[in-house]
């Protein structure tokens, strides 16, 4: 189906609002910077984004997690076990997160204060978004016997989202090998029962 001029619109504001946060931060932009960037009108973008700024970091956000997810999927399919896939998933993630100039810049305290409740929002939906999208390969590691049979995909895409937040924020500037067998040897045993 094409897309309608609502969409179209709706697309142009999400591109003007990644430039802007990028361009300033998160914390600093506003719809005035985005409406300028997208050469919009500010009344026309909040008749587009309805949730205003909050929504817009949630469309931006979520508009590169399904691109990273699309990528990860890929590569995933190469690798040769569920331990080697649940190790190069994180780290993937993990790159992913601080090599991304929008998603990265959540991270910064000067954005903690302004956007909680926006931060809090996003992260309900990335959980939501990611557990739909490992469903079916988890029911089918589940199924033969690769998974613990006693866990469920929304709890263990919470508990990774937990341990990649936590490699993100606590960096210990462990080299990957490190960073490898740290994983193997705390993150897998719990997923995998082994």
């Amino acid at each position: 189906m094409p897309p309608t001029t609502a969409d179209a619109t709706r697309a142009r504001i999400i591109d003007a609002a990644q430039e802007c946060f990028t361009r300033f931060g998160v914390a600093k932009t506003t719809v005035e910077d985005i409406a300028a960037a997208a050469g919009l009108s500010r009344a026309t973008v909040y008749r587009a984004v309805t949730g205003g700024r909050d929504e817009l970091i949630l469309a931006v956000v979520l508009r590169d997690l399904h691109r990273f997810l699309d990528a990860l999927s890929e590569r995933l399919s190469t690798e040769p076990s569920v331990p080697d896939a649940i190790v190069e998933g994180v780290l993937d993630a993990v790159a992913f997160v601080r090599a991304d100039p929008t998603i990265s810049r959540f991270l910064v305290p000067e954005a903690a204060g302004h956007m909680q409740a926006a931060v809090a929002g996003a992260s309900e939906e990335v959980l939501r978004v990611c557990s739909e999208y490992v469903r079916p390969y988890f029911a089918l590691a589940q199924a033969r016997g690769m998974l613990r049979p006693d866990i469920a995909v929304e709890g263990t895409v919470e508990f990774l989202f937990r341990m990649i937040t936590s490699l993100i924020v606590l960096d210990r500037a462990r080299g990957a090998d490190a960073e490898r067998a740290f994983l193997r040897t705390y993150v897998v045993p719990v997923i995998t029962g082994r």
